[in-house]
């Protein structure tokens, strides 16, 4: 059978529709999932724990997977606001159904919960059903409040618990090993506040509380080189991957800071969500130099990625 009587479909089409859900997941986004375990890893580890390194790779899938998910349900709930904001998105656009987008977004969350149970098993797959849960709430019923923003947060601080269940159950580290990860939650929560104003467009204030967000990851990293057992060329590379944190995030916060506007805005929002990869490799690199490297490797796909498909 030919394309030319219709049964196949064009591979035009066929590239079409791998760009729509291309950018229903956020593309770019996804690598940036990863490191999120990779941090909970390492943050494991620096208390003794032996971390299998096929876990990690195997929850950072379903991290991979799970953020899919959460990006794929935020379209399906947005869709009449998108249809007036963003008619550029694939629902609003027509070429993903909302149906279409509701299906693959719970099939999504279901394979991210069962990857994490055949990797980690039932101590990773409650930590990911947590997750699942709290990536429903935000995009379902939270969205755009202030539990909402805190809510995001705090599902990018579970993404790093599920790190953690690599190698051990997290309830039962003391409470220190959950600093790092609630400073991603006040960091991410602080990029979701300041996402709320980007089609607004003249919120210096919701920029403000990204500036500060910003600013409590980066005296966060200090903190841990402090109280941490890190050598000297690891202080070197944690102290590197900071300044590098701050500049590539720091200069479009700036920009939107003195003129805040969706065109400088957006980018901002951009540049803080990909650069959550540069402050785990730091968070990372206290605990070992291997760690640090596992996590940054990820931002280059995210970057390269991010040159083609939209990021916020």
């Amino acid at each position: 059978m030919s394309e030319v009587d219709g049964s196949f479909p064009p591979i035009d089409q066929w590239r079409r529709s791998i760009a729509a859900y291309a950018k229903l997941v956020r593309v770019p986004n996804l690598f940036t999932a990863p490191p999120d375990v990779v941090l909970g890893a390492a943050i494991v580890s620096s208390f003794g724990y032996a971390v299998r390194m096929e876990s990690v790779a195997a929850l950072a899938v379903a991290s991979m997977l799970l953020y899919a998910a959460g990006t794929t349900l935020n379209d399906y709930f947005d869709a009449e606001e998108d249809a007036q904001e963003r008619p550029e998105r694939p629902i609003p656009s027509g070429d993903i159904s909302r149906k279409q987008a509701l299906i693959f977004g719970a099939a999504l969350l279901v394979t991210g919960v069962g990857v994490a149970f055949l990797s980690g098993g039932s101590s990773a797959a409650a930590v990911a059903a947590i997750l699942a849960l709290g990536i429903v709430l935000y995009d379902g019923a939270f969205k755009g409040s202030v539990p909402g923003y805190l809510l995001m947060g705090g599902n990018r601080g579970i993404n790093v618990v599920l790190g953690m269940a690599a190698a051990a159950v997290p309830t039962v580290l003391p409470a220190r090993a959950y600093v790092i990860p609630g400073i991603i939650v006040l960091y991410i929560g602080s990029v979701t506040y300041m996402a709320e104003s980007e089609t607004g467009g003249t919120d210096r204030l919701a920029v403000s509380v990204g500036v500060a967000g910003t600013s409590i990851a980066a005296f966060g990293v200090v903190g841990a080189i402090a109280v941490s057992p890190v050598s000297a060329v690891g202080t070197v590379l944690t102290v590197t991957l900071l300044v590098g944190f701050l500049i590539w995030a720091g200069r479009p916060l700036r920009t939107a800071y003195v003129n805040p506007s969706p065109e400088t805005i957006g980018p901002a929002i951009g540049a803080c969500v990909l650069g959550l990869t540069i402050l785990t490799a730091a968070f990372a690199a206290t605990a070992g130099i291997r760690w640090s490297i596992a996590a940054i490797v990820f931002f280059i796909p995210a970057v390269g990625l991010s040159r083609v498909f939209d990021v916020s």
